[in-house]
């Protein structure tokens, strides 16, 4: 039985500050992207645009602010990043015109719902595992407002964006199916900082667990010294990486039940739904470790650690 193929459409908001960092990205101004292994810089040639930007990112989208006439804060929602792609296997085997084709149907179905003025640019990138289209554009109400909450919604709204824009694909698609959106899922999108996060705090781990296993009566005084110093920052990074993965416990439900099950998918399909879920169970995971190292250091160091904090805070 061949794999699901799903259509998958994504939005992620911006309040204006990332304008350089996405333009960089999704325009390719970059000669390596040490922080997105998956692009390669040898087919970015192969990039097109649907929708050419008329200048830089961060000037175009507050030159249609301004036209707008509208009034911004500092939290301001200045911009949408759009996400649109679909399960790998529904790639293969097409030609650049047929990937073209598709990617322009699904532009022209955000264009209808959002305004072809209201886009800043629409670039499809070839270079990368599976062929995707990022879209910019300004969230401007027809009657000429900011407002990303009313054009995008809540989750109920989300749930009416993917049914619609299924509908729209499914008609010169059929062989396509119905993506699931956050609100369905019940999923929180966890920002890739978090990950950056949680990999500097492992090397942090494998250096105390380095520290640990080293320990014994003759250099006991002089590695309890250099396990404090390391505790210093280890406890205060697992404790605000709990307090933020608190934030996306809905990215959490239900996954130790779907573990062994996604270890088998993993190993048939490469759909990005199943990556997703394998890297959020590795989050989790690495906390636990990350907790659970902490049980092995020597009561006297935890009991100094502690008293040591303990006076720093009175100082203060």
């Amino acid at each position: 039985m061949p794999a699901p193929q799903y259509a998958l459409l994504r939005f992620e908001k911006h309040q204006g500050n990332p304008a350089k960092k996405i333009e960089d990205h999704h325009e390719r101004q970059k000669e390596q992207y040490a922080s997105n292994p998956d692009v390669d810089v040898s087919r970015s040639k192969y990039n097109f645009h649907i929708i050419q930007p008329g200048g830089k990112y961060y000037s175009e989208i507050q030159k249609r602010i301004g036209a707008a006439g509208c009034r911004t804060r500092k939290d301001s929602v200045r911009f949408v990043d759009t996400l649109v792609t679909a399960s790998p296997e529904f790639f293969t085997g097409k030609s650049r015109a047929e990937l073209k084709e598709f990617f322009t149907h699904a532009a022209q179905f955000l264009i209808n719902r959002i305004g072809r003025d209201n886009f800043i640019s629409a670039v499809v990138h070839m270079d990368e595992k599976t062929p995707h289209m990022h879209l910019v554009f300004v969230p401007l109400t027809q009657d000429k407002r900011l407002c990303a909450k009313e054009i995008i919604g809540n989750r109920k709204k989300l749930i009416q964006w993917q049914d619609d824009f299924w509908a729209h694909m499914v008609a010169k698609y059929p062989d396509l199916e119905r993506g699931e959106s956050a609100g369905e899922t019940g999923r929180d999108h966890i920002p890739t900082r978090i990950f950056k996060e949680m990999a500097h705090l492992n090397r942090q781990r494998q250096k105390l667990d380095e520290l640990l296993c080293g320990v014994n009566p003759l250099n006991a005084k002089t590695k309890a010294a250099e396990i404090q110093s390391l505790l210093d920052k280890y406890i205060p990074g697992v404790e605000q990486m709990q307090t933020q993965l608190k934030k996306y416990r809905g990215a959490f439900q239900g996954l130790t039940a779907e573990n062994q099950r996604l270890t088998k998918d993993i190993e048939d399909s490469r759909d990005d739904s199943v990556l997703k879920k394998i890297k959020d169970m590795q989050l989790q995971r690495d906390l636990s470790d990350a907790l659970g190292i902490l049980e092995r250091i020597p009561p006297e160091v935890v009991a100094q650690y502690g008293q040591r904090r303990t006076e720093v805070s009175r100082e203060r």
